[in-house]
């Protein structure tokens, strides 16, 4: 039954995100562990408007994600605003996301990050809160993959911790 959800849920997501007048309101979450480079490689996917919007209420500045010219600013909101609403603790250790960037694809702003010195984890401990202080109804979905099992969660505000053992 809750196979048929993610199934239900991911398809509901990918056609929202080609529709600007999106149903819900959704952040998908990708965490993959990376063996042969020790890491966790994240990627964050968040509404284009939904994004902005919460980052102009956030840091009362001029928020456009989409001028080049102003990109260098947009990569420090970016940076800043999710290493404080995405926490991933690995073996009960509170990690540093490392900010790579990100890039607008069709409706969502993709985020990506990478956390580094991580051994293949049997335990990860992830507080989501993105976008909470935007919508109530705010959902957060989260796939994660370790050695090749692939686990999903999804949590909708307030609710905001998830824990995994591989």
């Amino acid at each position: 039954m809750f196979l048929k959800f993610i199934v239900f849920m991911l398809l509901v997501c990918s056609s929202s995100f080609t529709n600007k007048n999106h149903p819900i309101f959704v952040s998908v979450t990708e965490i993959e562990h990376n063996a042969k480079e020790k890491s966790l490689e994240i990627s964050c996917k968040i509404f284009t408007d939904d994004f902005e919007k919460t980052l102009r209420a956030t840091y009362k500045t001029k928020v456009d994600l989409l001028d080049a010219k102003i990109k260098p600013a947009m990569d420090k909101l970016i940076n800043d605003y999710i290493v404080k609403h995405l926490k991933i603790a690995v073996e009960g250790k509170i990690t540093n996301l490392k900010y790579i960037g990100f890039e607008r694809i069709e409706e969502g702003i993709y985020s990506y990050f990478e956390i580094e010195n991580v051994n293949t984890p049997k335990k990860i401990v992830i507080t989501n809160d993105l976008l909470y202080e935007y919508k109530k109804d705010q959902i957060g979905l989260m796939h994660i993959s370790v050695g090749g099992k692939r686990q999903s969660k999804k949590i909708t505000n307030p609710v905001k911790l998830v824990s995994l053992e591989f």
